[in-house]
């Protein structure tokens, strides 16, 4: 009889940050972004975002992408808390927002400057938002 690793099959994640990155990719896609978009949001070249999408359980999660990673999953966590509907869930960040930090941009415009810290300042907004402080 021969026993097999489970954690080395291309079906199975080998840690957390594999499913993180797997879910993070599924948000991606219910926001609609585009290719590009999801390239610039995770940091990642056109060839390693097609590997991740076709075996996220094989990716080297860095720990650049798995901040983005949980950005996105904060985002997505905080957008589930304010809205019961999926249309609000999924559209707000491509809604045009006149909070001072938007300035009429939507969350996507943001996020797709490709930079961490405005990942981190949409996932600040909001998430203050959720506390009722905006």
């Amino acid at each position: 009889m021969t026993v097999q690793n489970r954690n080395h099959s291309n079906n199975q994640p080998k840690d957390k940050s594999q499913v993180a990155l797997k879910t993070a990719l599924n948000i991606l896609d219910k926001w609609e972004c585009s290719e590009q978009e999801k390239m610039t949001i995770l940091g990642i070249g056109r060839s390693t975002l097609h590997k991740y999408q076709s075996d996220p359980y094989s990716a080297r999660v860095s720990h650049d992408l798995l901040e983005r990673v949980s950005y996105l999953l904060n985002i997505h966590s905080s957008l589930r808390i304010l809205f019961e509907n999926k249309d609000n869930v999924y559209g707000f960040v491509r809604m045009p927002n006149s909070n001072y930090f938007f300035n009429g941009a939507t969350p996507m415009d943001i996020m797709n400057s490709g930079s961490v810290a405005n990942l981190y300042e949409v996932n600040n907004q909001i998430t203050t938002l959720r506390g009722g402080q905006w």
